[in-house]
């Protein structure tokens, strides 16, 4: 009677114990494929890769750019709001974005081909030479830069929040990074940025639509801004008050 009562006991458990197992090894397997780890850049900040920024050859560089004009402009100022402009970028910054765009971390249906194209020495070359354009105003581009305000207190909102930032909610003041005149080595550039731009990419971290900022610092900011905040920024931006000293432009 044990036997038969061993033998019931150990049939009857076999396939409960090799369901729960297979059960519980799918789970596993759609937790990862639904959930696979996200590396926003693959570039890393050794020498070698700031050597690599920083050592291009201007003349070579402006050929190149010859391609990149019909969109970014004959000087670096594009006449398409939602197009960045180059002009005042750092070699580091530039450098970063069309590693990000060639490696596929930052998605574009236009740019990703069109570093995809590029050699190393053909990226350092074109950084070089967009990092050494002049920015003052010229006649004889087709600028859209600067624009003015659509609303004039956007001033004052976009002025806290790049001197002040808002610390009940996290955010930091947008100069700790960007720096007080929206120039700082390394970091993209806001001091002559066209507006439409900087708000598309506002809008786009905030939904992590872009995903290319290592340790998530523009992802978790511009998800906690309101809509009228990340308007104001971009306005404040697109009109040319980021080269002003920060809490200059608007009331405290």
């Amino acid at each position: 009677m044990r036997r038969n009562n061993g033998i019931a006991s150990f049939g009857w458990s076999f396939p409960w114990r090799s369901a729960v197992i297979l059960a519980a090894s799918s789970l596993i397997l759609v937790a990862s494929d639904t959930a696979p780890a996200r590396i926003p850049s693959l570039v890393t900040w050794t020498p070698e890769n700031i050597a690599a920024a920083s050592s291009g050859d201007r003349f070579r560089g402006m050929l190149l750019a010859k391609r990149c004009d019909h969109c970014h402009g004959a000087e670096g100022f594009s006449n398409i709001a939602s197009t960045p402009n180059l002009v005042g970028m750092t070699k580091l910054a530039i450098w970063k974005q069309l590693e990000d765009f060639r490696t596929h971390k930052r998605l574009s249906r236009t740019m990703e081909p069109i570093a995809a194209s590029l050699s190393p020495r053909d990226i350092a070359d074109v950084v070089s030479y967009y990092a050494a354009l002049p920015v003052f105003p010229d006649p004889e581009d087709d600028r859209v830069f600067p624009k003015g305000l659509k609303d004039s207190g956007h001033a004052a909102i976009a002025s806290r929040l790049v001197t002040f930032g808002d610390g009940e909610r996290g955010i930091p003041p947008c100069q700790s990074c960007h720096g007080p005149v929206a120039y700082r080595t390394g970091v993209p550039s806001l001091a002559t940025q066209n507006g439409e731009y900087v708000l598309n990419q506002l809008e786009m971290f905030a939904t992590r639509t872009r995903a290319n900022d290592i340790n998530m610092p523009m992802r978790t900011i511009a998800a906690l801004l309101t809509e009228e905040e990340r308007h104001a920024l971009a306005e404040y931006y697109g009109a040319g008050l980021g080269l002003q000293p920060a809490g200059s432009s608007g009331q405290k």
